[in-house]
């Protein structure tokens, strides 16, 4: 039986007031507190520019943990370590007052000198926060220091590497922990697990058995009220660089000797390390983007409010990746993402080669969501006088009661140290600097038209077309 035990530690929320704050920080935080990783000896603060009262706050954190529980004693105790500090992220003296209300709380609840910043803000305002938490003295010396920031973790290299280097003058990279929730899903989880942990699955990860890989993160959903970002980021930036890149990674990378987390780190980066680069030739042949236009219940992207009529920004990305090493020597690595598809659908496929021309190769998928799924497609004989081969499912189907939530897992590996399910600097300006070639290539095609898709399909033609000139087909297509 694991003995928990609880971390002491006072976490500081910029954006306190935000959706994001509500939606996931504060029912992660309470999911921590029933399980007792958080218990008596921890406090949070949250900030933001609106003038709310400690008690206010209170009642948006219960509002926000309603369903979650029903022992009002237990969620009253919970919000009763919460406070609120009206704050101007660029006023020096309301860091002062932070800093004043902090050491109160950390005398208050002893916490240790255990502090966690969590940046749920705009990313232009990360450099400046993580300055004035640095010159007004809000570090401890007696207990651990660590911030944590949320995507985009830059909007390009360049602003990528200057994001990087503000976040280091503050804090060692190891305190930094730059959250991709989709690392904090128990499917996502498992790919390491799989490969690692299975000798018929670790023999054969590699070229000479397996024909193609697929990563697909389809969304029936739109931008919803983010508008104005997606329209200056797209689907590339918007998913690809982080989450596709992520997954990518923890599937091609080599198994290092030790499971932690600066071993794994450099493995994903190495695979980085190892994508081909294209030429502006290379990127039209090996990459699709395209436009969702209406259906009769759903308007087009253009006709989107706050959306620019002539936007050219892709609202669906598929492309074909290599990695130049020995392990995927011109195996194709398949992505796509998009809004507005046929159905949400965030799964992983690798193909098998086929053992003969008369055989279809084994399947392995894992879907990560909506259902949380392991599939293994393996050939047997007909049952009966046949000698027909036929291929069977064996499924393995993941029940989501009582599962930890991404963020509430991510937040309690934040607590322990463990960087393992975090992005590394590395990771994140390899990752841009193969994002930024395509990027360019696009915004220097002014001239040609960009596909379309019709809302509630699974994209343009070109992406099919993409995989049937190499003999492939998406898998659940």
């Amino acid at each position: 039986m694991t003995i928990i035990q609880e971390i002491p530690v006072l976490i500081t929320i910029f954006g306190g007031t935000g959706d994001l704050a509500k939606r996931k920080l504060y029912p992660a935080l309470f999911r921590l507190f029933k399980k007792g990783h958080l218990k008596n000896s921890f406090a949070v603060i949250g900030t933001a520019r609106r003038e709310w009262s400690n008690d206010y706050y209170q009642e948006v954190v219960l509002e926000s943990i309603q369903q979650l529980s029903n022992d009002d004693a237990e969620k009253k105790a919970f919000a009763s370590h919460f406070y609120y500090l009206s704050h101007n992220v660029e006023h020096t003296q309301h860091y002062d007052q932070l800093k004043h209300l902090a050491d109160t709380l950390d005398a208050t609840y002893h916490t240790l000198g255990n502090r966690v910043f969590y940046l749920s803000v705009a990313p232009n305002f990360f450099g400046t926060i993580a300055q004035h938490i640095k010159t007004q003295h809000l570090l401890t010396s007696n207990g651990f220091n660590r911030l944590i920031i949320e995507k985009p973790f830059g909007h390009n290299l360049q602003t990528a590497i200057e994001l990087n280097n503000q976040l280091t003058q503050t804090f060692d990279e190891n305190q930094i922990f730059r959250i991709d929730h989709y690392l904090g899903k128990e499917m996502v989880q498992n790919i390491t697990a799989l490969r690692c942990h299975n000798a018929l699955l670790k023999a054969c990860w590699h070229a000479e058995y397996i024909d193609n890989i697929q990563i697909t993160l389809a969304e029936s959903v739109g931008f919803e009220d983010r508008a104005g970002y997606y329209d200056k980021s797209g689907a590339l930036r918007d998913m690809v660089q982080n989450h596709i890149f992520q997954i990518l990674s923890l599937l091609s990378m080599e198994l290092p000797e030790t499971l932690n987390g600066e071993n794994i780190r450099e493995e994903k980066a190495s695979v980085l390390r190892h994508l081909r680069m294209y030429d502006e030739n290379a990127i039209k042949e090996h990459f699709v983007r395209a436009q969702y236009i209406g259906n009769d219940d759903i308007i087009g992207y253009k006709e989107e409010p706050d959306i620019d009529a002539y936007t050219r920004t892709e609202t669906f990305v598929a492309g074909k990746i290599f990695i130049d090493n020995a392990r995927w020597k011109n195996i194709p690595f398949y992505i796509r993402t998009g809004k507005r598809l046929s159905h949400k659908d965030t799964s992983v496929h690798i193909q098998f080669k086929p053992t003969s021309p008369e055989v279809a190769g084994n399947l392995l998928s894992i879907h990560i969501q909506p259902e949380e799924q392991i599939r293994l497609f393996i050939n047997t004989k007909e049952q009966g006088l046949s000698h027909h081969i036929q291929m069977i499912d064996l499924t393995k189907t993941y029940t989501q009661q009582n599962a930890p939530e991404a963020y509430e897992r991510l937040i309690l590996e934040c607590l322990h140290g463990d960087m393992t399910n975090f992005a590394h600097r590395e990771e994140i300006e390899l990752s841009w600097a193969f994002i930024d070639r395509i990027r360019h290539a696009w915004d220097n095609d002014t001239q040609s038209n960009i596909p379309t898709y019709t809302a509630g399909s699974m994209g343009p033609i070109e992406s099919i077309q993409l995989l049937e000139k190499d003999g492939f087909h998406w898998i659940n297509q």
